[in-house]
């Protein structure tokens, strides 16, 4: 006997789906299935956060949401012991250690290792995305680069540091912030092991090991290290 759920899939691909959207006409084989795709139409979000009352489309987001607050992190990586809130960070990172790269664009064949990443590749092809701000005309690739882009005009900053309130308009400002009341130093240099609270330090940090100066001088050709230093004027101009 097959198990409910694999007889269920099984469903999508005789094309007898017995559930269909009223507003796409997509099919799903069970009707719990079709009331929460209905709420990417309606724009309910049903399920709510205890700690800080934000809402969810999927319990499934809520949940991962919540391992925020909990500080759990279930997805663990085996080669390095990293843990995750998400098993789709935990592969995002594996895919750093293995090079694999799942996603490919169908213009020209470039391999991206996230999925982001490839949808913001296709804008070299098309010229702009399907979600367009109607206040600035720009364009996204992504629904939720689109929300987040809102933020820019309406002013909102939904992302408070339970500790001292200060207030973001993007969540991972946020995490950074935390940072500073934690103490915590995620990004350790591969040479010499020493910790820092942000990603750019390490990696100027690194660069001190390798040499590294990325920023020229299209004057002089002098390269730096800090794009700061860069930005200086420039001793030949003067």
């Amino acid at each position: 006997m097959w198990p409910t759920t694999f007889r269920r899939h099984m469903i999508t691909h005789k094309g007898d789906v017995p559930y269909r959207g009223k507003e796409c006409g997509k099919g799903f084989s069970c009707s719990a299935s079709l009331r929460t795709h209905e709420t990417a139409h309606t724009g309910e979000k049903p399920y709510q956060c205890k700690q800080r009352g934000k809402l969810f489309r999927y319990p499934q987001t809520l949940q991962t949401h919540e391992r925020t607050h909990t500080g759990e992190k279930p997805y663990e990586c085996k080669l390095c012991t990293k843990a995750f809130i998400c098993v789709s960070s935990l592969r995002k990172h594996q895919r750093t250690r293995t090079g694999e790269k799942p996603y490919q664009c169908k213009e020209c064949g470039k391999a991206f290792s996230v999925l982001s990443s490839l949808r913001v590749h296709r804008i070299s092809h098309t010229g702009h995305g399907p979600y367009k701000c109607k206040q600035c005309e720009e364009a996204f690739t992504s629904p939720s680069a689109f929300r987040v882009h809102g933020r820019s005009h309406s002013g909102e900053n939904p992302y408070e540091c339970e500790l001292c309130g200060k207030a973001y308009k993007y969540y991972h400002s946020l995490q950074t912030h935390e940072r500073s009341h934690t103490g915590e130093k995620p990004y350790e240099c591969k040479e010499c092991g020493k910790a820092f609270r942000y990603s750019q330090s390490v990696r100027y940090q690194e660069m001190t090991h390798t040499g590294e100066k990325p920023y020229e001088c299209k004057q002089c050709r002098k390269a730096f290290r800090y794009y700061q230093s860069l930005q200086a004027p420039c001793k030949d101009s003067m």
